[in-house]
């Protein structure tokens, strides 16, 4: 590709609501231009390195024995009713109609839709299992898009979905898209790590998450210094504590603490550790609110609470004047001595072995220190609610946590027959007998692997692609001031050579002076740079360098063919 007749178009400035460095640099380069809130254009530049991602892992698909099919973006609300999904999936579902008033929405993903083309092509235990998947775009209706393509409303997608007769046949599909993925990363060039996660909105049993590490990655990974154990914070277990709960030793008295709301406060104010404080939620229960209580330097971990018995599926915060009805107190003062007897208290297994402990006192302005478990506070059961800190036991009893930031980029489920049997989804056994199928889901965020390599991997001057992911793989830049024929001729020779050798190679002729050239080189991350030029003419040799190396060095034309291999 010539430079002259491609359109690049790079920027200094980006809008001050690019806030982290795949955006910026996403825009700068001119890879991608905002249509509107989460949505975007991708230039050519931005449409080649797409490309190459779904290149790879079309690539590792196949090879894993998935079947590329590819369903609309547009799907009828009855599929979605007979999931009973079409009012759970919340507002991020796009909803449409059309011109006869029939209600469709903008596909978010594809399980309903497969299912529905499953029930109908397969009927016998002789055609599973089979493994189809698509890469398409896909709509979610963000609340609070943002981070550029880290956070879009459109994006693109892949997505599979496995049929199987046996939860065997499953696990034999689970286990080879694991394995398909973590080649699909490694070839990209990513640092990564797969960890346990919660099934989340779309449901099922074991889930995966595959994330890139990044500084500034969304989600919290907790992995093992003494094993190989990891997961997603969401779903890491914090085992319940060894010691008993010790004897109550302080009588329960209410204190004033007329200012003092958060547990820093509180404990500061009363000269006590905030692990000897217990921190108390009241939340939306499907029969009134619940309490849900932890240590005062703990959190509540919303995925674990939203499974417990007495919530709705999700954990949500009562709103102030829920909690002072109940509790005749505001919000910094609500604790579990003498809450209503209808309100559940469900206590996590670090809290429940205080004894002698700080709480609010459900009084505006107070506190009671000495409370214990049972003598001043119901307890209806201790749970794992909090999330887990680094320094906590692993959960297989190996080693302690530790914390790092990561980008999910993939997450592969097992769905049972969650789907399968909503939809009547069946096939007929050895037996001639109807069996509901089990499936498996496999997604991949495309579009979001751009971005989060760009967050692993770049510098103060720009991208620092993988090699695999980069738009070309080597840029030969022209440098003739003077318009010398035999710096041009030169260029064209070992641009031409290159592509023979099928090494993928942009020219830039765009006469740019040297500065400008390079910095846009760097900008757009472009793996290796040889500069052509009178001078190195004269001397038999390119000026080389690497986007990763701070120096430029002298290399033959033949070094050159052998270092790139």
């Amino acid at each position: 590709m010539r430079l002259s007749q491609f359109h690049l178009a790079t920027v200094k400035e980006v809008p001050a609501d690019a806030e982290i460095a795949s955006h910026r640099l996403m825009l700068r380069t001119g890879m991608i231009r905002k249509l509107a809130a989460g949505l975007y254009t991708w230039s050519p530049l931005g449409l080649r390195v797409l490309r190459k991602v779904e290149k790879v892992v079309r690539e590792e698909m196949d090879r894993a024995g998935a079947v590329e099919m590819l369903m609309p973006t547009i799907q009828p609300k009855e599929l979605w009713e007979e999931s009973a999904r079409w009012a759970k999936f919340g507002p991020q579902l796009l909803k449409i109609k059309d011109r006869k008033e029939q209600e469709f929405c903008y596909a978010p993903t594809a399980e309903e839709v497969v299912t529905d083309f499953a029930r109908n092509e397969l009927k016998s235990y002789k055609q599973l299992p089979v493994n189809f998947y698509q890469i398409q775009t896909k709509f979610r209706d963000e609340i609070r898009p943002r981070f550029g393509v880290m956070r879009a409303r459109e994006f693109l997608m892949k997505d599979a979905y496995s049929f199987h007769l046996t939860q065997e046949s499953l696990q034999e599909t689970y286990d080879a898209m694991y394995q398909a993925y973590s080649r699909i990363f490694t070839r990209l060039g990513l640092k990564f790590r797969a960890v346990q996660a919660d099934t989340g909105a779309i449901g099922g049993n074991a889930s995966h998450e595959f994330q890139v590490l990044a500084d500034s990655g969304e989600d919290a990974l907790i992995f093992s210094d003494g094993s190989d154990y990891a997961a997603n914070i969401e779903k890491a277990e914090a085992l319940a504590p060894a010691a008993a709960r010790p004897a109550a030793a302080a009588s329960l008295q209410r204190v004033d603490t007329p200012t003092q709301k958060t547990i820093e406060d509180v404990a500061a104010f009363l000269k006590v550790s905030p692990q000897q404080c217990v921190k108390t939620i009241l939340v939306q229960g499907s029969k009134g609110l619940v309490a849900l209580c932890v240590r005062g330097d703990h959190e509540v971990n919303e995925v674990k609470a939203g499974k417990l018995a007495e919530l709705p599926g999700a954990s949500v915060l009562a709103t102030e004047a829920e909690i002072l009805a109940v509790t005749g107190a505001r919000p910094g003062f609500i604790g579990p001595v003498g809450l209503p007897a209808e309100i559940p208290v469900i206590v996590d297994r670090d809290a429940a072995v205080l004894a002698d402990f700080v709480c609010g006192g459900n009084q505006d302005g107070t506190h009671y220190t000495g409370a214990n478990w049972e003598r001043d506070a119901r307890v209806t059961r201790a749970e794992d609610i909090r999330k887990v800190v680094a320094g906590d036991v692993s959960p297989d009893g190996k080693g302690t946590l530790q914390i790092a930031r990561g980008i999910e980029v993939g997450h592969v489920f097992q769905l049972g027959n969650k789907y399968a049997e909503a939809l009547d989804a069946t096939v007929l056994d050895e037996q001639g007998k109807k069996q509901v199928m089990l499936m498996g889901c496999y997604g991949i965020g495309v579009s979001r692997i751009v971005a989060a390599a760009i967050e692993q991997r770049h510098d103060e001057a720009g991208v620092i692609w993988p090699e695999p992911m980069a738009p070309w793989r080597i840029a030969v830049c022209v440098i003739n001031p003077k318009n010398v024929p035999e710096v041009t001729q030169a260029a064209e020779a070992l641009y031409q050579q290159l592509n023979e050798r099928g090494i993928e190679t942009v020219l830039d002729d765009r006469g740019l002076r040297p500065g400008a050239m390079f910095a846009d080189m760097e900008l757009i991350g472009i793996p290796h740079r040889v500069v052509v030029s009178e001078r190195g003419i004269a001397a038999g040799t390119l000026e080389y360098r690497a986007r990763h190396e701070a120096e430029s060095r002298a290399i033959s034309t033949d070094e050159l063919f052998a270092l790139l291999g």
